[in-house]
This record gives C-alpha cells, structure tokens and sequence, in this order.
C-alpha cells in the first residue's frame, strides 16, 4: 500500500511578489523578486538547491515552453529544472513536483515557483490556450464565465434555490473577499466593496455579475521544501516546522461531459481530490479539523460549490453557511483569508503557490493584520479548465506537530 507524504516534507522557506499590473517588471524580475524573499526565508545560498520546478500556463505569451528562464534569472546552479503546466493547477503542479522529489530522496532541497505575466497581452481576460484538436467539437463559442454560469444556474435547479437568493449569497462571498483583500499589502484589488455594488453591477453571464468574477494580474510566488530533519538541522525550530500533510490532483475522464449522471451543479474532481487528500491526512471530518482554507475562486459561484465538494459545507447547504457567516475571517472555518483570486487575481503558474503561501504564513503566526486565532490545519484548492473537463488538486498544510 502506498503510505502517501504525510509529514515527509516540510516547506523551509517561502516568498510571493505583488501582484498586479507590474508594467514596470518582467516575469523574471517577478520571479526573482519571490525567489529572493523564499530564499532569506529558507536562510540557504541557492547553490544548496538541488531541484527545481517552474509552472507557467501561458508559454506563448509569457516566458517560452523551456524551464530555462527559471534558470537564468534565479542563477541556479546548473541544477536540473523542469516546466510544468496543468491549467490552472499549474502552481500546486509544480510544487507537487519539487515535495515528490525530496520525498524520494531525489535531492535534499527543492525549489518550486510559479510565474505569469499577462497583463502586457493588452487582452482583458485570459489569452486563448492552443487546446487540441478534440476540445473544438464539445465547447464551441465557450466562454469562461459563461460556463460557470451554467452551473450556477444548475445549482439553482437541483436545490431550488430562488435567484435572488443565490444572488445575495454569491455577493456575500464576493464582499468577504474584498475584505480580506483591504488587508493584504501584495494582493491586487485593496478596497472593501459592499454588496449593494456588487448585487448592482453589470452582468458578465447571468447570473454572475462583474464582482462574481476574478481578473487578471502579474505575479509569482515561490516555496523551497526539505525534509523535516534537514530542516531542523538548519535550525528551524521543531515547533515552527510547517509540513504537506496531503497532495491530491484529480482530472476529467469524460464522464461529466459524455453521460447524464453529472447535473451541473458541482465539481466531480474536487470531490474526488478532496477524498482522496482527507485521507492521506487522517482527517475524519474535515468541518471540524481544518482551520482555514482557500478555493479556485475564479467566479464566486465556483467558491460556493466548492464549499460543498469538499465536505465543509452539506449539499445544497453552503448558502446558508455563507450568510451565516460561518466562512468569514471571524467565522468558524475562514476561507480566502488573504482575499483570494477575487483581489489577487489570477496569474496561472502563481495562484496555488500563492495559496500556500498564505497557509505557510498563518500557520507561523506571520500574516500580520488578518493572522488568524492559532490555526492549525490549513487546505488549498485549485480548479483548471472548466466545469466538464478539468483538473484539480487539494492540497493539506499544517506544523509538524499537528
């Protein structure tokens, strides 16, 4: 039986850029400025780096199909160094990547960092993606917003759940973000933004209005991981040692799209990777056990349903936890603590390292104004491609001791 990496490899250093709208940087110049705040993190020299895996989603338009860029402007030292890309999951990919290695004995540190640069596309929402030759015949004229649209609206029909109902929930969801957001110093979108506006602006997709939606942004983010006794001897304290409780990825098979079974009006990888993760962490009951958390919320709808597939929430009952407040900063079970893709937007190859980042942060007792009470298990999620053909990971974080 395969025993998973459970404690197996902990996260020594971690850094993340602003983002933004960086015109006035590159990604390398994102990247390194991630890498340089990992690295004074990690309290190492880069030649002690003996691994490393970059994720970029957008190679046309951002840094090339080679991992060498990584390479040239982080000065590695003639290490291995290796491109990932998996939609939007491309970050946890490419951590995914550099915890498996140390967890093989493959090198003793390992580099993972995420980069994307869009904003100088001058496009207003994602670049189109070269998708094959098969995607054409199942989703013509598809749009992102369009799609999750449709599983709001099935949602709606499989809990008979009043528009205007749904509307207030995903607008309460929306307003927690920008929240969390206004404290953040490297998020994108810093204002608190009420729910009248966001019920009142225009529509993107019905039902998604414009606050339902994440944007687009600059950034990078980085982690550098060891083993937990590497780790110790390079004096991180045992007490301060946050370790991968659980790595989960889950994709597509087809059946979302091809048979009847899948109504719309959830994710079937999500729950699948969560399953999967609870239990390579040994929780039993995630709503009660986990601290924290972050979601792909690319639209505020995904956010909601998420709540659900990952078993926080019941069926049909995430509205009410929501506007109970039950996910809020101050609330049983915080989610996008430091203000999500709804106010980081959404750099692909950065987002799920960004995500741990945020986890790494609060489980030290370092996130400054929105520092949680003592958290002591935190999960990340990504959401790749859309809701019949995707991919997705969920990722479970706490101290080693926990």
């Amino acid at each position: 039986m395969a025993e998973g990496i459970r404690d197996k490899v902990a996260v020594l250093g971690m850094g993340c850029s602003r983002f933004g709208e960086r015109w006035d940087m590159g990604a390398e110049e994102l990247m390194e400025e991630a890498f340089s705040e990992a690295l004074a993190d990690a309290g190492i020299e880069p030649r002690q780096i003996g691994a490393a895996w970059l994720g970029s989603c957008m190679d046309e338009v951002n840094i090339g199909k080679s991992a060498t860029p990584a390479s040239l402007a982080l000065r590695l030292d003639n290490i291995p160094v290796t491109r990932v890309e998996n939609y939007c999951a491309t970050g946890t990919e490419a951590f995914r990547g550099a915890v498996y290695a140390v967890a093989a004995g493959a090198c003793d540190i390992a580099l993972a960092i995420g980069v994307e640069k869009l904003k100088d596309t001058g496009y207003g929402g994602l670049p189109g993606l070269e998708i094959g030759s098969l995607p054409p015949l199942w989703w013509p004229n598809l749009s992102a917003p369009g799609v999750f649209a449709q599983v709001a609206s099935a949602y709606m029909a499989r809990y008979r759940v009043p528009r205007d109902t749904l509307k207030r929930a995903l607008a309460e969801i929306s307003a927690k973000s920008h929240v969390n957001g206004a404290k953040n110093p490297k998020a994108h979108l810093r204002k608190p933004v009420s729910c009248d506006v966001i019920m009142g602006a225009p529509m993107i997709a019905e039902p998604l209005g414009l606050f339902d939606c994440c944007g687009v942004s600059d950034g990078s983010a980085c982690a550098i991981v060891t083993t937990p006794q590497i780790a110790r001897s390079l004096g991180k304290h045992p007490d301060q040692l946050v370790t991968v409780k659980a790595l989960q990825l889950a994709l597509s098979n087809g059946a979302e799209g091809g048979y009847n079974d899948w109504d719309g009006s959830y994710i079937l990888t999500t729950r699948k990777a969560a399953q999967r993760a609870y239990a390579e962490a040994g929780i039993k009951k995630p709503r009660e056990e986990l601290s924290m958390f972050e979601v792909h919320d690319c639209f505020s709808i995904t956010e909601l349903v998420t709540m659900e597939d990952l078993g926080l929430s019941e069926d049909g009952g995430a509205i009410r936890d929501v506007m109970d407040g039950f996910y809020n900063a101050d609330g049983k079970i915080p989610c996008q603590i430091d203000g999500g893709l709804k106010c980081f937007g959404h750099p692909i190859g950065a987002s799920g390292i960004r995500m741990v980042y945020e986890m790494y942060l609060q489980l030290l007792g370092r996130a400054g104004k929105r520092q949680l009470n003592a958290p002591s298990l935190g999960l990340t999620h990504n959401l790749g491609g859309h809701p019949f053909r995707n991919v997705a990971s969920v990722s479970i974080f706490g101290l080693h001791s926990a």
